[in-house]
């Protein structure tokens, strides 16, 4: 492993960077899984965990393409992402040139659009075959600050738009490349005091952080190793005040210095090939990393620590993993439905499997693709897992298997690949036609 970070960015460091400002309520749903990144919704009110084209539902607004990105919220806003003009039709793709991406706020009480934004796609752009073909050109969820939205268009860049009016405050490229796989971009971006992150392996072998105002690189840092590297990195806060960004990639844990990129520690692990669910926190910094591709597998890593802490900071490794969806960690267990739809729970201090079981319903009938690529959100001890084609089931999050519900919108034959967002009793669900507001 070696990361190489930038020494342009390095003198451009400030020495002191301030704390984000608190524009944002307890309550929104600022970024991909929430607030903390953990798919947790800690509200009292809680949204109906039933619905149809007839029960609960607030309002659908229809989106101007698909995407696998998921809403986020703050204030009485909801932003997403979209993608049109190539890669919609699977069997008549069109003319990559008129690959756009879309960024909408729409109103959380009525559902009706505020402002959009279109971003034309910057070429050269991985064509629509393949595993692309599973998920598209919107894929990385937005971040919100409440005063910028920041979206993620993979080699067209990161952008920043002004949270009211949707004027574009900034374009940065960070890389141009494709992995070996040509699978486009899947990481969300995360907000760091006064930086956007942003896992771009995809288009460079790199993670980077910008500066929020202008967008200028703030550090780079480079590895060979990150091909593959689908997962959207987490911030652990340790004793003493220091924190660690973590990320994982094939057959490594990463723990980096936020602030300047560098290498702090690392674990090895089993999982290789491409890692795609993100990084979960746990209590006492304890991370948990699962995904892989031949060879599978979840891990429990204590972060902190300095060089290799293999043998030191390991708290378990398992044989049991996840694909795609990143699992939720609810009173000291893992929960999660994978992309064939079977239901798994872990005993987060020790990693032995509590349950494996099957979700009913007809999951992924007649589907080309695999069942789940959303992950799942908690909300009152209940797991909401959207399935691609069968509906959106309703989990115990317990001990013991139980599933409660399973709702369906008859009305839209689309896909639902994007993770919930859930605030105000609301909950936000996009397919690939429509985002609904569940009430």
């Amino acid at each position: 492993m070696h990361l190489r970070p930038s020494k342009t960015a390095l003198l451009t460091l400030t020495a002191t960077i301030l704390a984000t400002p608190l524009l944002l309520r307890a309550s929104d749903w600022p970024q991909f899984r929430g607030p903390d990144g953990s798919g947790i919704s800690t509200e009292d009110k809680a949204p109906p965990l039933t619905w149809s084209d007839t029960e609960n539902l607030a309002w659908k607004t229809p989106l101007p393409g698909p995407g696998n990105s998921s809403p986020i919220v703050a204030g009485n806003r909801v932003f997403i992402t979209c993608y049109s003009g190539y890669g919609v039709d699977r069997s008549d793709p069109g003319d990559i040139t008129e690959l756009k991406r879309h960024l909408l706020c729409i109103d959380s009480k009525s559902g009706e659009k505020i402002w959009e934004k279109t971003v034309d796609a910057e070429m050269p752009e991985d064509e629509y075959r393949g595993f692309i073909t599973e998920h598209g050109y919107a894929s990385s969820t937005p971040v919100t600050d409440g005063e910028r939205v920041y979206v993620f268009f993979g080699k067209t860049g990161v952008l920043a738009f002004d949270f009211k009016t949707g004027k574009r405050l900034w374009q940065t490229n960070v890389g141009k490349e494709s992995g070996n796989r040509r699978w486009g971009s899947a990481a969300s971006p995360i907000l760091y005091k006064d930086m956007v992150i942003v896992n771009s392996a995809e288009e460079s072998q790199s993670i980077r952080a910008l500066n929020k105002e202008t967008g200028e690189e703030v550090w780079s840092a480079e590895a060979a190793s990150m091909e593959l590297v689908y997962n959207t990195p987490a911030v652990v806060s340790l004793k003493g005040g220091r924190d660690d960004l973590v990320l994982a990639v094939p057959n490594e844990v990463w723990g980096l210095n936020p602030e300047n990129g560098k290498l702090r520690w690392f674990a090895e692990m089993t999982p290789d090939g491409n890692i795609s669910p993100s990084v979960v926190v746990g209590e006492d910094a304890v991370v948990y990393v699962t995904g892989g591709y031949r060879n599978k597998g979840s891990i429990a890593v204590r972060a902190g620590g300095k060089g290799d802490v293999t043998q030191s900071h390991v708290v378990w490794t398992s044989n049991e993993s996840s694909y795609v969806p990143t699992p939720v960690l609810h009173e000291g267990h893992l929960y999660w439905v994978n992309e064939r739809g079977r239901g798994h729970c872990l005993d987060a201090e020790s990693g032995e499997l509590v349950y494996q079981e099957s979700i009913t319903g007809n999951l992924a009938s007649g589907a080309k693709s695999r069942g789940v690529y959303a992950s799942a959100t908690l909300v009152d001890g209940k797991l909401i897992v959207p399935s691609r084609i069968s509906g959106t089931f309703i989990i115990d999050a317990s001990p013991e298997f139980n599933q409660i519900a399973q709702n369906r919108f008859t009305s839209d034959d689309s896909e639902f690949n994007g993770t919930p967002a859930i605030t105000d009793g609301r909950l936000y669900l996009r397919s690939n036609k429509f985002l609904y507001c569940i009430e």
